[in-house]
């Protein structure tokens, strides 16, 4: 596994809509994986979850995640994410989620009646697949 930065082909993957999975680990230390939104924004990774997430709650137990990127072409040319939710913030206005709908639907998000969390991950290590697999991983 390499650490930051990521090299210039892997933060274009990461500025792309692409499927993305987010494994956060319950109370008892088992993973659970979820998949989510993204947006890579100056080196970290914006996540936003409703409050009654149960993600939400292992993250406020224990900040460790990982975030699996998936290049929508092509599956097998992946990216995982290594790190922790640095920081927590309400989005009471909406903002972040809305960001991150606008990246995936083009619009608004459209349920407007429940808060949200956003989490800002900083990204400890790092590992590529496929188009993007690191030079420093066996062949």
């Amino acid at each position: 596994m390499s650490k930051p930065p990521l090299p210039e082909a892997a933060t274009a993957m990461l500025a792309k809509p692409n499927p993305s999975v987010i494994t956060t680990l319950r109370q008892d230390g088992q993973p659970v994986s979820t998949a989510t939104w993204y947006l890579w924004d100056d080196g970290r990774v914006l996540v936003n979850m409703d409050e009654g997430r149960k993600r939400l709650e292992h993250v406020r137990n224990d900040p460790r995640v990982s975030l699996t990127v998936l290049d929508d072409g092509d599956w097998y040319t992946h990216l995982s994410l290594i790190g922790r939710v640095a920081e927590l913030r309400d989005d009471d206005d909406l903002t972040d989620i809305d960001r991150l709908a606008q990246r995936y639907l083009g619009r608004s998000y459209p349920q407007r009646d429940r808060r949200r969390v956003s989490a800002w991950i900083e990204i400890d290590r790092w590992h590529g697949w496929g188009g993007l697999k690191d030079s420093s991983q066996a062949g």
